[in-house]
This record gives C-alpha cells, structure tokens and sequence, in this order.
C-alpha cells in the first residue's frame, strides 16, 4: 500500500474524522472506499444509474416550466 499526502481545510477533516468514527471506521478506510469508488466510475451509463438509484429519494416537488427553472 502506498502513503498519499492531501491538503484539505482542518474542519473538513475534523468534521469527516467524526462522521467516520460515527461509522466505526477510520477516516483512512473511508477515504479508501472513495478511492476505490471514483476509480470504478469511469462516466458510463452504469454510474449514471448507480447514482440515479442513489439519489431517487429527492424529490424537487414536481414539474417546473422553463421560465420557472430560468427565474432567479
């Protein structure tokens, strides 16, 4: 296994270092199974799926026209 160095703002970590002790498991693990994830993704048909699955439980509240979508 090879160490990588990474930059990231110190509450990120703080916040992911508890979010992943939530989950009994190391910040490392976590960020291996990221890893491992992103690498498998390479944009074909199969990770839009995964990800649709993924996020069917949002809901934006129904249909919207063009000139809602286009209002600010």
């Amino acid at each position: 296994m090879k160490n990588v160095t990474l930059s990231a703002d110190e509450d990120l970590i703080e916040k992911a270092r508890a979010i992943a002790k939530g989950q009994r498991r190391t910040l490392n693990d976590a960020f291996r199974e990221w890893l491992r994830q992103f690498t498998a993704s390479d944009g074909d048909v199969h990770s839009f799926d995964a990800l649709m699955i993924r996020l069917k439980h949002i809901d934006a509240g129904g249909h919207f026209t063009r000139d809602e979508l286009n209002e600010r």
